[in-house]
Order: C-alpha cells, then structure tokens, then sequence
C-alpha cells in the first residue's frame, strides 16, 4: 500500500508587506511576544509599516485575561516610538530626510501632514495616533514643526492608548468574536470618533 502524499508546503507570499505582516504574527506563539509587541509598537511609531494592533490582537486572544496588560505595554512600546521619531525631525532631519522622504514617506503626505500642524498642533496627533492615519508621518512632523513636545506626549498618549484599549475592550468583551468584529468595524469606529472629536473642538472655537 502506498503513503498517502505529503501535504504541499504553504505558499510563500511575494508580497513583501504580506510577508512582513506573518513576521509579526508568527511572535504570538513563542516566549518573547511581550517584547516583540513593545519593538513593533516603538518601530512602528517611526518607519516600520506593519500596525502593532496585529500582535496586539494575537496576544490578546491567547490570553484574554491579559488582554489589557497587553495594551499597556503596546502603548507604551508606542509612545517612546513616537517620542523617538520626533527626535529624528527634530534633531536628525539633515541626516534622516533622504532616507525618509520617498523610501518612507511620499512628500506630498509629509507636507500636508507639516500644514496640518500649523493649524490644530496636539490635535493633529491625537487624530493620527487613534485612528488608520499613519502615525509615523505624524511624528516625525511633529518634531520638524517642533510643537510642544509635552503637548505632543499627551496626545500620543491619549491617541495610542485609546486605540489599543480599546481593542483589549472588545477582546474581553466579544470573546473569540473580537476579531472578527476589529477586522469589520474597527477602523471605521475610530475615523468616526475623530471626527466626532474635531467636530466638538470646531464648535468649542465658534461659541467661544
């Protein structure tokens, strides 16, 4: 009788995000997930393209328990990314702007992010580092616009940590539902809810 065929090997993506992104996924199953989940989240605040929320939701659905735990240290992880890419417009863009401008960003979004800044500073941050925007750009800006980096702090902050608690919320909340249901809905309850924040700062400037 003759061996049943092996199974055929998994396709490897040529996609080199697509890759990336399974990179970042793979570090849920070993011992070392916590600090991978800091090393993306800080990255990622500056250059790396994959989002932490990747891991973030992988860690969380392992652990559930942990689940906001996890959060904190994404967040974490996250803001001293943001602080570090503020640095480099700040103190390094002479250097960095060649490998940046292009490679990274396209300069039509560094402008406009740049312009941004001049008109709503924290707020800008804040909407960039809780909603799909890449905050990146955002922070790296900042720190060529040079605004208020205690300012800057803060929003990341509140930014960063809204967006990552809020997926340990629905992970406690919704089970092995979550991701689903972050998948569907996730990014579109936080576009709203900036908009619904600049709407409110919009309307504080008109009654005043």
């Amino acid at each position: 009788m003759n061996d049943p065929a092996p199974a055929p090997a998994p396709a490897v993506s040529r996609n080199p995000l697509r890759r990336i992104y399974h990179w970042v996924l793979s570090w849920a199953d070993t011992p070392y997930g916590v600090p991978a989940l800091v090393a993306i989240a800080f990255v990622e605040s500056s250059v790396f393209p994959i989002p932490p929320d990747v891991l973030l939701i992988a860690l969380a659905l392992s652990v559930p328990t942990r689940a906001f735990r996890f959060a904190l240290w994404c967040t974490l992880g996250s803001v001293l990314g943001g602080l570090f890419g503020y640095l480099i417009g700040y103190a390094l863009w002479s250097t960095f702007e060649p490998y940046i401008i292009g490679p990274v960003f396209s300069p039509e979004s560094f402008e406009f992010v740049t312009g941004e800044y001049q008109k709503n500073g924290e707020l800008a941050v804040f909407i960039a580092a809780f909603t799909p925007i890449p905050y990146k750009v955002f922070t790296v800006a900042a720190g060529v616009a040079q605004i208020n980096i205690v300012g800057f702090t803060l929003a990341s902050i509140l930014g960063r940590g809204g967006r990552f608690f809020l997926v340990a919320a629905i992970i406690r909340l919704a089970g092995p539902r979550a991701k689903q249901l972050i998948d569907k809905y996730f990014d579109v309850v936080t576009i709203v809810t900036g908009l619904l924040l600049v709407l409110g700062v919009v309307l504080y400037q008109l009654l005043k």
